[in-house]
Protein backbone atom coordinates (compact mmCIF):
# COMPACT_ATOMS: atom_id res chain seq x y z
CA UNK A 1 0.00 0.00 0.00
CA UNK A 2 1.13 3.57 -0.51
CA UNK A 3 1.44 5.01 3.45
CA UNK A 4 2.03 8.93 3.80
CA UNK A 5 3.67 9.28 7.40
CA UNK A 6 3.54 12.14 9.00
CA UNK A 7 5.96 12.73 12.01
CA UNK A 8 9.75 11.25 11.61
CA UNK A 9 10.95 11.76 15.02
CA UNK A 10 12.02 8.48 17.10
CA UNK A 11 8.64 6.48 16.84
CA UNK A 12 7.69 7.64 13.11
CA UNK A 13 11.04 6.27 12.06
CA UNK A 14 10.92 3.24 13.38
CA UNK A 15 7.28 2.82 12.29
CA UNK A 16 8.03 4.18 8.67
CA UNK A 17 11.03 1.68 8.25
CA UNK A 18 9.02 -1.46 9.14
CA UNK A 19 6.19 -0.07 6.50
CA UNK A 20 9.48 0.31 4.10
CA UNK A 21 11.18 -2.94 5.28
CA UNK A 22 7.66 -4.70 4.77
CA UNK A 23 7.19 -3.71 1.45
CA UNK A 24 4.86 -0.75 1.21
CA UNK A 25 5.68 2.35 -0.69
CA UNK A 26 6.45 4.92 1.74
CA UNK A 27 6.55 8.43 1.74
CA UNK A 28 7.21 10.99 5.00
CA UNK A 29 6.48 14.78 5.78
CA UNK A 30 8.02 16.04 8.62
CA UNK A 31 8.57 19.62 9.59
CA UNK A 32 12.14 18.98 11.05
CA UNK A 33 14.29 18.24 7.84
CA UNK A 34 17.10 16.62 9.12
CA UNK A 35 14.44 13.88 10.22
CA UNK A 36 12.92 13.77 7.15
CA UNK A 37 16.77 13.85 5.40
CA UNK A 38 17.54 10.72 7.95
CA UNK A 39 14.79 8.22 7.40
CA UNK A 40 15.72 9.28 3.49
CA UNK A 41 18.46 6.93 3.52
CA UNK A 42 16.33 4.41 4.11
CA UNK A 43 14.42 4.32 1.27
CA UNK A 44 11.40 6.44 2.20
CA UNK A 45 10.30 9.06 -0.13
CA UNK A 46 10.73 13.01 1.62
CA UNK A 47 7.79 14.95 0.60
CA UNK A 48 8.29 18.96 0.83
CA UNK A 49 5.14 19.78 2.35
CA UNK A 50 1.96 18.11 3.46
CA UNK A 51 -0.08 18.91 0.59
CA UNK A 52 2.27 17.44 -1.52
CA UNK A 53 2.80 14.26 0.44
CA UNK A 54 -1.21 13.72 0.55
CA UNK A 55 -1.12 13.19 -3.27
CA UNK A 56 1.43 10.84 -2.64
CA UNK A 57 0.04 8.30 -0.25
CA UNK A 58 -3.93 5.81 -0.08
CA UNK A 59 -2.77 5.75 3.99
CA UNK A 60 -1.33 8.34 6.32
CA UNK A 61 -0.79 7.44 9.97
CA UNK A 62 -0.10 10.81 11.87
CA UNK A 63 3.02 10.13 14.59
CA UNK A 64 3.00 13.63 16.13
CA UNK A 65 2.35 14.83 19.81
CA UNK A 66 -0.33 17.40 20.12
CA UNK A 67 -3.87 17.67 19.45
CA UNK A 68 -3.38 20.87 18.06
CA UNK A 69 -0.59 19.16 15.61
CA UNK A 70 -3.11 16.02 14.67
CA UNK A 71 -5.73 18.76 14.09
CA UNK A 72 -3.68 20.80 11.68
CA UNK A 73 -2.21 17.88 9.97
CA UNK A 74 -5.41 16.16 9.40
CA UNK A 75 -6.69 19.29 7.88
CA UNK A 76 -4.42 19.71 5.26
CA UNK A 77 -4.45 16.13 4.22
CA UNK A 78 -8.38 15.63 4.59
CA UNK A 79 -8.42 18.96 2.23
CA UNK A 80 -5.44 17.41 -0.43
CA UNK A 81 -5.53 13.85 -0.41
CA UNK A 82 -7.62 11.78 -2.83
CA UNK A 83 -11.39 10.72 -1.82
CA UNK A 84 -11.46 7.52 0.23
CA UNK A 85 -7.98 8.13 1.61
CA UNK A 86 -7.66 6.77 5.15
CA UNK A 87 -5.88 9.39 8.10
CA UNK A 88 -4.60 7.26 11.39
CA UNK A 89 -3.41 9.46 14.14
CA UNK A 90 -1.11 7.51 15.93
CA UNK A 91 -0.26 10.09 18.36
CA UNK A 92 -1.97 9.87 21.69
CA UNK A 93 -4.68 12.46 22.00
CA UNK A 94 -8.19 13.10 23.65
CA UNK A 95 -10.59 10.96 22.58
CA UNK A 96 -12.94 13.96 21.54
CA UNK A 97 -10.39 15.78 19.42
CA UNK A 98 -10.66 12.39 17.09
CA UNK A 99 -14.01 12.62 17.05
CA UNK A 100 -13.95 15.94 15.53
CA UNK A 101 -11.43 15.06 12.94
CA UNK A 102 -13.50 11.74 12.27
CA UNK A 103 -16.51 14.85 11.44
CA UNK A 104 -14.20 16.92 8.97
CA UNK A 105 -12.84 13.64 7.30
CA UNK A 106 -16.50 12.51 6.33
CA UNK A 107 -17.23 15.97 5.40
CA UNK A 108 -14.78 15.95 2.64
CA UNK A 109 -14.72 12.62 1.46
CA UNK A 110 -12.19 10.80 3.59
CA UNK A 111 -11.86 7.94 5.76
CA UNK A 112 -10.70 8.24 9.51
CA UNK A 113 -9.63 6.09 12.92
CA UNK A 114 -7.68 7.01 16.01
CA UNK A 115 -4.50 4.04 16.05
CA UNK A 116 -2.90 5.19 18.64
CA UNK A 117 -0.04 2.58 20.07
CA UNK A 118 1.81 1.32 23.31
CA UNK A 119 5.07 -0.51 24.54
CA UNK A 120 6.83 2.76 23.47
CA UNK A 121 10.23 3.30 22.08
CA UNK A 122 11.44 -0.06 22.30
CA UNK A 123 8.14 -1.53 20.72
CA UNK A 124 8.74 0.88 17.98
CA UNK A 125 12.29 -0.17 17.40
CA UNK A 126 11.35 -4.20 17.53
CA UNK A 127 8.06 -3.91 15.21
CA UNK A 128 6.13 -4.69 18.53
CA UNK A 129 3.36 -2.21 19.22
CA UNK A 130 -0.15 -2.71 19.99
CA UNK A 131 -2.32 -0.41 18.20
CA UNK A 132 -5.48 0.30 19.87
CA UNK A 133 -8.07 1.04 17.30
CA UNK A 134 -11.30 3.39 17.16
CA UNK A 135 -13.12 3.70 13.97
CA UNK A 136 -15.45 1.98 11.31
CA UNK A 137 -14.27 -1.87 11.09
CA UNK A 138 -14.02 -1.57 7.11
CA UNK A 139 -12.03 0.77 7.65
CA UNK A 140 -9.41 -0.35 10.42
CA UNK A 141 -9.74 -4.03 8.07
CA UNK A 142 -8.15 -1.91 4.85
CA UNK A 143 -5.29 -1.15 6.93
CA UNK A 144 -4.75 -3.83 9.39
CA UNK A 145 -2.09 -5.57 7.22
CA UNK A 146 -0.27 -2.37 7.44
CA UNK A 147 0.15 -1.69 10.69
CA UNK A 148 1.10 -5.00 11.26
CA UNK A 149 4.49 -4.20 9.92
CA UNK A 150 4.85 -2.34 13.12
CA UNK A 151 2.42 -4.26 16.13
CA UNK A 152 2.42 -6.75 17.48
CA UNK A 153 -1.39 -7.07 16.80
CA UNK A 154 -4.20 -4.42 15.85
CA UNK A 155 -6.99 -4.57 18.13
CA UNK A 156 -10.28 -2.57 17.16
CA UNK A 157 -11.94 -1.51 20.81
CA UNK A 158 -15.10 0.67 19.10
CA UNK A 159 -16.07 3.76 17.95
CA UNK A 160 -13.79 6.68 16.58
CA UNK A 161 -12.32 7.71 19.92
CA UNK A 162 -12.27 4.79 21.81
CA UNK A 163 -8.88 3.44 20.68
CA UNK A 164 -7.44 6.79 22.62
CA UNK A 165 -9.82 5.96 25.59
CA UNK A 166 -8.32 2.48 25.43
CA UNK A 167 -4.84 4.24 25.54
CA UNK A 168 -5.90 6.62 28.48
CA UNK A 169 -6.93 3.41 29.92
CA UNK A 170 -3.98 1.96 29.89
CA UNK A 171 -1.85 4.90 30.86
CA UNK A 172 -3.81 5.90 34.24
CA UNK A 173 -2.66 2.06 35.33
CA UNK A 174 1.02 2.80 34.16
CA UNK A 175 1.09 5.88 35.89
CA UNK A 176 -0.87 4.33 38.90
CA UNK A 177 1.99 1.55 39.17
CA UNK A 178 4.48 4.21 38.76
CA UNK A 179 3.57 5.64 42.13
CA UNK A 180 2.98 2.20 44.10
CA UNK A 181 6.05 0.67 42.18
CA UNK A 182 8.25 3.49 43.79
CA UNK A 183 6.27 3.71 47.35
CA UNK A 184 6.90 0.07 47.40
CA UNK A 185 10.15 -0.19 46.90
CA UNK A 186 10.91 2.76 48.86
CA UNK A 187 9.00 0.66 52.18
CA UNK A 188 11.96 -2.29 51.01
CA UNK A 189 14.76 0.14 51.22
CA UNK A 190 14.09 2.15 54.34
CA UNK A 191 13.62 -1.34 56.03
CA UNK A 192 17.40 -2.32 54.83
CA UNK A 193 16.69 -4.36 52.01
CA UNK A 194 18.14 -3.54 48.65
CA UNK A 195 15.50 -1.92 46.11
CA UNK A 196 16.82 -3.93 43.52
CA UNK A 197 16.38 -6.99 45.08
CA UNK A 198 12.95 -6.44 45.76
CA UNK A 199 11.82 -5.61 42.40
CA UNK A 200 13.63 -8.88 41.29
CA UNK A 201 11.49 -10.81 43.98
CA UNK A 202 7.90 -9.08 43.02
CA UNK A 203 8.31 -9.79 39.29
CA UNK A 204 7.98 -13.35 40.62
CA UNK A 205 4.95 -12.47 42.59
CA UNK A 206 1.30 -11.78 42.08
CA UNK A 207 1.53 -8.03 42.37
CA UNK A 208 3.62 -8.26 39.34
CA UNK A 209 2.97 -5.74 36.67
CA UNK A 210 4.73 -4.73 33.67
CA UNK A 211 5.33 -1.14 34.28
CA UNK A 212 7.76 -2.88 37.50
CA UNK A 213 9.45 -5.23 34.71
CA UNK A 214 10.60 -2.05 32.74
CA UNK A 215 11.26 0.59 35.71
CA UNK A 216 14.40 1.28 34.56
CA UNK A 217 13.44 2.35 31.14
CA UNK A 218 10.23 4.43 31.98
CA UNK A 219 11.23 8.46 31.03
CA UNK A 220 8.26 10.18 32.69
CA UNK A 221 7.96 12.25 30.13
CA UNK A 222 4.10 12.28 29.42
CA UNK A 223 2.50 11.82 32.67
CA UNK A 224 1.34 15.22 32.97
CA UNK A 225 -0.10 15.27 29.43
CA UNK A 226 -1.77 11.90 29.47
CA UNK A 227 -3.01 12.41 33.24
CA UNK A 228 -4.59 15.38 32.12
CA UNK A 229 -6.61 13.75 29.68
CA UNK A 230 -8.04 11.41 32.27
CA UNK A 231 -9.11 13.86 34.40
CA UNK A 232 -10.52 15.66 31.79
CA UNK A 233 -12.24 12.64 30.69
CA UNK A 234 -13.33 11.74 34.13
CA UNK A 235 -15.09 15.31 34.39
CA UNK A 236 -16.68 15.00 31.33
CA UNK A 237 -18.27 11.93 32.74
CA UNK A 238 -19.15 12.98 36.24
CA UNK A 239 -17.07 10.38 37.42
CA UNK A 240 -15.20 10.90 41.37
CA UNK A 241 -11.73 8.93 40.67
CA UNK A 242 -9.41 9.71 44.00
CA UNK A 243 -7.40 7.39 43.29
CA UNK A 244 -6.63 8.62 39.79
CA UNK A 245 -6.47 12.05 41.29
CA UNK A 246 -3.74 11.03 43.66
CA UNK A 247 -1.84 9.62 41.03
CA UNK A 248 -2.61 13.17 38.97
CA UNK A 249 -0.54 15.07 41.77
CA UNK A 250 2.16 12.35 42.73
CA UNK A 251 3.69 10.88 39.71
CA UNK A 252 4.08 14.65 38.56
CA UNK A 253 6.96 14.71 41.51
CA UNK A 254 8.73 11.90 39.58
CA UNK A 255 11.83 11.37 37.86
CA UNK A 256 13.41 8.96 36.16
CA UNK A 257 16.20 10.08 38.10
CA UNK A 258 14.53 9.36 40.91
CA UNK A 259 13.87 5.88 40.31
CA UNK A 260 17.42 5.22 39.54
CA UNK A 261 18.40 6.65 42.89
CA UNK A 262 15.60 4.35 44.48
CA UNK A 263 16.97 1.33 42.92
CA UNK A 264 20.66 2.07 42.88
CA UNK A 265 21.82 4.07 45.48
CA UNK A 266 22.65 4.52 49.03
CA UNK A 267 19.73 7.09 49.41
CA UNK A 268 16.59 8.59 47.54
CA UNK A 269 14.05 11.05 48.09
CA UNK A 270 9.77 11.33 48.17
CA UNK A 271 7.85 13.98 48.49
CA UNK A 272 10.81 16.62 49.88
CA UNK A 273 12.16 13.59 52.12
CA UNK A 274 15.59 11.88 51.39
CA UNK A 275 15.04 8.36 52.76
CA UNK A 276 18.27 6.01 53.69
CA UNK A 277 18.25 2.47 55.30
CA UNK A 278 17.37 2.07 58.91
CA UNK A 279 19.97 0.45 60.54
CA UNK A 280 19.38 -2.04 62.96
CA UNK A 281 19.58 -0.10 65.95
CA UNK A 282 16.57 2.10 64.37
CA UNK A 283 14.29 -0.68 63.69
CA UNK A 284 16.12 -2.40 59.95
CA UNK A 285 17.05 -5.22 59.45
CA UNK A 286 20.35 -4.50 58.62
Amino acid sequence: MKVGIVGVGEMGAAIAGHLAANGHEVSAYDVDSAKLKAVAGRGIRPAGSLEELAKMAEFFPVVVSTDAQSTAVTETLSQHAEDGAIIAVVATNHPNTMKELAALCESRGKRFIDAPVVYGASGAREGTLLSLCGGAEEDIERVRPVMMAYSRNVLRVGPVGAGQLAKACNNLLHWVHCVSNYETLLLAKRFGVDAQRMREVLLECPAFNLTLKRWDSTRFTWQEKDMDVTMDLAQQGGLSLPLSGQTDQLVKLLTAKDVSALLYDEECSYLGVNVKPMTPEEGGLG
